[in-house]
């Protein structure tokens, strides 16, 4: 690896790295950091200005938006077919294992790295295929987990009506007052960090349990996540950035959430948090070969 290869994939990776290592040691140290809140807050604040923000300044289409995420529904679906395929056959409950499967950490860990790899534009496209993983997270996720589905969830999350609104200005070309602008900006820059150092004191007040399983399902969460994405960019002819994006955020490790929802419904919490963990850490471990594969 050349030096100028090294110094790029540092740029990308140190970033993510270094705000998450930060939250990890914050975790670690016993201090006070509200987690609850602070995801309520990105989520009913931070991640509706960001997309606002994002979309509106992007040079992107309303099409190409539509694009990722459709490549997003069909890694998804890819995941879930494949996992629940897998967990059949080994005797395991879907109820405990499937969410943490199919959902990886598209938002704490695949926005920033997504914008650091691909710039705006990335980050853009990383959005339209965040929403839709969050909004089935929030809605198919919790549906698995507790044994209930409540579309509610679906009609009132601020995410959506926060795309709604965007692509809504998009379609009529409205260019919002600077005020506005400004504070919808202001408000969405927060999200990124928060997200990477809420990572972070998630990771280091979780305590692993039981090693063997959840090393096994982790490995097969990036290995099943990366092989989707690659093959749903290669179904749909994706290049360039749009390709990066798919891959990338498929193969991102099992997200944080899947273990709140474990605790919330008692569905196997000390293994579910084994994967988070066992898989963000090789997922660190392996960010510079999934990089070099897409940049």
């Amino acid at each position: 690896m050349n030096l100028d290869v090294f110094s790029t994939l540092f740029s990308v990776i140190a970033p993510v790295f270094l705000i998450a290592a930060i939250g990890y040691g914050w975790g670690k140290s016993g201090k006070t950091f509200d987690t609850p809140m602070v995801t309520m807050l990105v989520i009913n604040i931070g991640v509706p200005c960001l997309v606002i923000d994002v979309l509106l300044n992007a040079d992107l289409t309303a099409e190409a938006l539509t694009e990722m995420a459709l490549a997003a529904f069909l890694a998804l679906s890819a995941t879930v077919v494949v996992s629940a395929v897998v967990l059949k056959a080994w005797g395991l409950s879907f109820q405990a294992y499937l969410p943490a499967l199919t959902f990886g950490n598209t938002g704490n860990m695949g926005l920033p790295l997504c914008l650091f790899a691909f710039g705006d534009e990335g980050l853009a496209l990383a959005i339209g295929y965040f929403v839709v993983f969050i909004v089935l997270q929030f809605t198919l996720g919790i549906g698995v987990a507790s044994g209930r589905f409540s579309p509610k969830e679906l009609l009132t999350s601020p995410v959506i009506i926060s795309v709604v609104i965007a692509l809504g200005l998009m379609a009529g070309d409205v260019t919002l007052p600077k005020w506005a602008d400004n504070t919808i900006g202001l408000l969405g820059g927060m999200t990124i960090p928060l997200m990477l150092l809420t990572l972070g004191v998630s990771l280091g007040r979780l305590h692993v349990q039981t090693l063997g399983r959840s090393a096994v399902l982790a490995c097969l969460r990036l290995g099943l996540g990366f092989a989707a994405g690659w093959g749903v960019a290669d179904l749909m002819d994706l290049e360039g950035i749009a390709r990066g994006v798919v891959i990338v955020e498929s193969a991102m490790p099992v997200a944080v959430f899947n273990y709140l929802f474990a605790v919330r419904y008692n569905a196997a919490p000390a293994e579910v948090a084994g994967m988070v963990v066992i898989s963000t850490a090789l997922s660190f471990a392996t960010l510079p070969f999934l990089l070099l594969a897409v940049m």
